[in-house]
């Protein structure tokens, strides 16, 4: 049994914004309410100033098993998740070999259920070894636990196939999750097209290169009527296509990620620094503006990390030869408290709905709340506490961060999984 008492909990799904004693008994919480006596032999917890919200969910992370384990492995990213806060993080496909049938579902959630650490959830994707030509096992990989459909890292190209996947997708009430990217537009592309391309004297990454597709792939979601999930959004305007989809009422949902709202291409100087090189780029400072303004208003569901851990080696290089990608899980919640929260343009709700609630709703898993009955999937966040971003700071296997020598305040100090401790005081049980 675990008592958590004292905690300011924060649950906008039923209403609680309170002080509470929260008790656990096995994988579910058995009571909320003031003044809980502790049970003979139980673990308490005492979380005076702290809030207790449902467990921290990220629907966009890559954890490279099978076939790139040097960069990172379910072990090592499901420490790296409990540190950060997580209970729950939803895989994505482009593996190698890549996830596209059952038994690639099968072998995430295998390796993720005997870490013990937090619930791996994986995407699969679209089409046979992402390549875009023929259907994935669509049907397969949803009878053995896949939470959407992707094919990450640079989409699907052809509309039809897409219209396809589509199709299949939608009679298993899932979501498409689309990394929005034309190729023949973006392909030697490394920055964003504009001040950053021309400083630097790099190819160009145009804004138009993923406002097209997003277009695209919000009209076939009014075709097909299925689920659309705009991934890692990095444009204002993409912001208002996605804004003009919802107002029709069609089924899209959008997230964006920690980098593109609090970094911008103004970042880039002449180090190169190879930590900023991302897919998609740094855009501007308005676009930037813009996605913060789209997280308060409601237009975008989402924060995610799109979590991308890179080798030393593969990252300390020229910029045009690094792969793109950043760390993110344990630094997410961390700048999200110092950069909105603390500064007042976030509420600890709304925190919570796109951290917590809407990606769990995006990716059809069941809801978790703050209250009796729920499996106990619970986040102990502690906003005063003060941190550096270093590489001693990350628990997976790479520190590819682009938020590096940051002082942050505000993280979580005990993650709780399904009744277990697997972050104790910031550290891993």
């Amino acid at each position: 049994m675990l008592l958590i008492k004292g905690a300011h909990v924060v649950d906008p799904q039923i209403g609680l914004d309170g002080v509470m004693d929260v008790l656990i008994e096995g994988e579910r919480i058995a009571r909320v309410g003031e003044r809980i006596k502790a049970p003979e032999g139980a673990e308490v917890i005492e979380a005076d100033g702290k809030y207790l919200v449902p467990g921290l969910t990220d629907i966009h992370v890559h954890f490279r098993d099978p076939g790139f384990e040097y960069k990172e492995t379910i072990e090592t990213g499901s420490a790296a998740a409990a540190a950060g806060g997580f209970t729950d993080v939803a895989t994505m496909p482009n593996t190698d070999p890549v996830v596209d049938t059952g038994e690639g579902i099968r072998y995430q959630i295998a390796k993720g259920d005997a870490c013990g650490l937090v619930h791996v959830r994986p995407i699969g994707a679209c089409t046979r070894g992402e390549k875009g030509e023929a259907l994935a096992e669509i049907g397969d990989m949803v009878a053995e636990g896949a939470c959407m459909f992707s094919d990450d890292g640079h989409g699907v190209q052809s509309a039809g196939m897409l219209r396809t996947v589509m199709d299949y997708v939608r009679q298993f009430d899932r979501a498409v999750a689309c990394h929005c990217e034309v190729r023949s537009l973006t392909e030697h592309g490394m920055v964003n097209e504009g001040r950053a391309s021309t400083r630097l004297g790099l190819a160009g990454w145009p804004a138009a290169g993923e406002e097209i597709e997003i277009a695209r792939d919000i009209e076939l979601c009014r075709l097909t009527g299925c689920a659309l999930h705009i991934c890692h959004i990095s444009t204002a305007h993409g912001m208002e296509l996605v804004r003009a989809a919802k107002a029709e009422g069609l089924p899209v949902t959008a997230e964006v990620c920690p980098h593109h709202l609090f970094l911008d291409e103004s970042a880039l100087d002449d180090t190169y620094d190879t930590n900023l090189k991302m897919n998609p780029p740094l855009r501007t400072a308005e676009d930037a503006a813009a996605l913060r303004a789209g997280i308060a208003d409601g237009t975008i569901d989402c924060v995610v990390t799109d979590h991308a851990p890179h080798a030393l080696h593969e990252k300390e290089c020229e910029f045009e030869i690094a792969p793109f990608g950043v760390v993110g899980l344990e630094t997410s919640l961390p700048l999200m408290l110092t950069n909105l929260v603390a500064a007042g343009k976030m509420t600890w709700q709304r925190l919570v709905e796109v951290m917590c609630v809407n990606p769990r709703k995006v990716a059809r898993l069941a809801p978790v709340k703050v209250e009796a009955g729920s499996v106990a999937d619970l986040t102990l966040i502690d906003p005063e506490l003060e941190l550096e971003v270093t590489p001693e700071l990350f628990c997976g296997k790479q520190h590819n961060s682009a938020f590096m020598g940051a002082k942050l305040r505000g993280r979580a100090t005990d993650t709780v999984v399904a009744g277990k401790h697997v972050l104790k005081d910031c550290k891993l049980a």
